[in-house]
């Protein structure tokens, strides 16, 4: 595997979509966690509305980062992919069988979405 396809799949499709629906299936946030501890902190050591509203918009920041750098690296057939490991992650819980498979659908078409020569021979374009 190609080490830009190997980073995109463990960066994006793992990072991104399979382990979000994983923590959205088990219910909590690690994110929201961390920086509503690090809000809570900062809070008390320096008490500014700016710094508290910075603190609500960072996840959401976060998040559109995310998602352009998965567009950018995978472009269509990437954002697809993180897509399809995120409902990967949501069905754990309900269907093993069922999460694996669209894990592993979704690690073939991020592989896809990185290699832009095997892709122009499938497509023919």
């Amino acid at each position: 595997m190609a080490r830009k396809s190997r980073t995109y799949i463990w960066q994006f499709v793992i990072g991104l979509g399979f382990i979000s629906g994983l923590w959205t299936a088990i219910g909590i946030n690690p994110q929201e966690i961390i920086l509503n501890i690090l809000g809570n902190v900062t809070d008390s050591v320096y008490s500014d509305p700016a710094i508290h509203f910075l603190f609500l918009i960072v996840p959401t920041i976060l998040l559109i980062l995310s998602i352009i750098g998965a567009y950018k690296k995978g472009k269509v057939l990437g954002l697809i992919s993180v897509i399809v490991a995120y409902f990967a992650g949501l069905f754990i819980l309900l269907s093993t069988i069922t999460a694996l498979f669209l894990l592993v659908i979704a690690i073939i078409i991020g592989y896809l979405a990185t290699n832009r020569r095997l892709t122009k021979k499938l497509t023919g374009s």
